[in-house]
């Protein structure tokens, strides 16, 4: 067996004009929507779940091939950090074999 490549990738966002614990879920329920839909990964909201100007998103993808996890990442960051109503003030990632 050759086994898998296990990628992750982990934000820390400030949400731009958000007032509410309400206001915050209809932020960022729709990114996680959409990150799911179009990349088709494990993603959810893991921290600051208290506060409403701020998340923590992680999401995941497992896959043969080491680069296709990479490109996913990549990806994952670029669906993120170009949502205009969210400032990305840290993303932090990592990757290792099934073997490891």
């Amino acid at each position: 067996m050759t086994g898998v490549w296990i990628g992750w990738i982990e934000f820390d966002l400030l949400l731009a004009d958000v007032r509410s614990l309400k206001q915050k879920r209809s932020v960022v329920r729709p990114m996680l929507a959409q990150v799911r839909r179009h990349l088709d990964v494990s993603v959810a909201e893991v921290d600051h779940l208290e506060l409403h100007r701020r998340t923590g998103i992680g999401a995941a993808v497992v896959a043969v091939d080491r680069s296709h996890v990479v490109s996913v990442l990549d990806a994952i960051e670029e669906l993120v950090a170009t949502r205009p109503e969210i400032d990305l003030l840290s993303a932090r990632r990592g990757l290792r074999h099934s073997d490891d």
